[in-house]
């Protein structure tokens, strides 16, 4: 089964149960894209931002201020796009929370809003952090409660077969927050509880842990129990590494805050959780064979197709934050073939980022000369 290449940049949402009521798709590119904008797209954000970061830690201060830059500008668009779509297509905005599958996808706003703004902590702009950081915060609470209450008591249960990696989202949202959190911590020690970044940074890592752990055994065995098609087997499951990537780089953030400001709770649970994020590395490892040879399968032995879809960003953004994990935390912990494994892997996800924003660009190319070609013939 394939697809037209040219598909992702106008109509690219997930597939979703449809209702009569919703607005038509209007003939525009523009109008287009938006009624069918993925719920999903702010991966770019956290893909771009990411790979920005860890090319940062590694000395490549150029490379990671250019896509600092490019992260700030695809969030202001995206960002601009997902409101314009409320406003322009409210039913069809409506529908996308009301499909948990689909509802679950916009914990990319969370994770790009809190990767984008770890960044510009990292270049000083710390303040400006904190306010995205509690919008992000507060857009957290609103999915997170919407999304398990809609399950829960609204009866808008998925079936197994709609629960694949792209749930595991959730739990990147949720350790996004630590990240931030940690990374704030030292420019908020004026406050009057100076500690209290840190013991939210231990909080949301735990309420993360815990998702994973939870949402991987359904996701297991929804691999274990139904057939999985080309389609399915798709990008999205890439971030059951990336979950446990910035699991990871959420406890050695963690981990830095007990050398640089001793907290008791911080110091109490130092081995437990320095103990917890080498698991979690270790299991994230060893599934990356695992998901090269989904991708081998997906592409050359059921030949779907290599054009670009939104959700290569979410390959882009587990190979990115590998590297910031396994760079930090084997600083934090002083663990040496961590950060030499970092060092070379760091190139990995630029490459990835390259190859998406390349499959991106002659995507779009395809569309204009497609409606050019349209115009013509009428």
């Amino acid at each position: 089964m394939t697809k037209d290449p040219n598909e992702a940049l106008v109509g690219s949402a997930p597939a979703v149960r449809t209702s009569s009521g919703l607005e038509p798709v209007p003939a525009g590119r523009v109008g287009s894209w938006l009624a069918t904008l993925d719920a999903g797209y702010f991966a770019a954000v956290m893909a771009t931002g990411i790979v920005s970061i860890g090319a940062g830690l590694l000395g490549q201060t150029l490379l990671a201020l250019v896509l600092l830059w490019v992260t700030a500008v695809a969030f202001v668009i995206l960002l601009a796009a997902y409101l314009t779509r409320a406003v322009r297509f409210p039913r069809r905005f409506a529908q996308s929370l009301r499909e948990p599958g689909t509802a679950v996808s916009y914990f990319t706003v969370v994770a790009g809003t809190n990767v984008l703004a770890t960044g510009l902590v990292n270049h000083g702009l710390w303040a400006l952090a904190l306010g995205m950081g509690i919008a992000a915060f507060a857009l957290w609470l609103g999915l997170t409660y919407g999304l398990f209450c809609s399950i829960v008591l609204a009866g808008n249960r998925p079936l197994l077969r709609e629960i694949t990696g792209v749930w595991l989202v959730w739990v990147v949202g949720t350790q996004s927050v630590a990240v931030l959190a940690a990374s704030l911590a030292p420019h908020l020690d004026w406050l009057p509880g100076r500690n209290a970044a840190g013991s939210l940074a231990v909080v949301f890592w735990g309420v993360g842990v815990v998702l994973y752990l939870i949402l991987v055994v359904i996701i297991f065995l929804r691999l274990f129990l139904i057939e999985t098609t080309p389609k399915e087997m798709g990008p999205a499951y890439w971030i059951l590494m990336g979950a446990t990537a910035i699991s990871v780089r959420a406890a050695a953030g963690i981990l830095s805050l007990s050398q640089t400001a001793p907290d008791p709770l911080i110091t109490g649970m130092h081995p437990f959780i320095l103990g917890l994020a080498v698991v979690l590395w270790s299991f994230g490892s060893w599934f990356i064979p695992m998901l090269v040879l989904f991708g081998l399968w997906r592409y050359f032995v059921r030949g779907y197709s290599w054009g670009y879809e939104p959700k290569l960003w979410s390959v882009v953004f587990p190979l990115g934050m590998y590297t910031v994990a396994s760079q930090t935390l084997g600083k934090a912990a002083d663990i040496g073939f961590m950060t030499s494994l970092a060092g070379t892997w760091v190139w990995v996800g630029i490459a990835a980022w390259l190859a998406v924003t390349l499959l991106l660009l002659v995507a779009f190319v395809g569309s204009l000369r497609t409606r050019e070609a349209a115009r013509s013939e009428r």
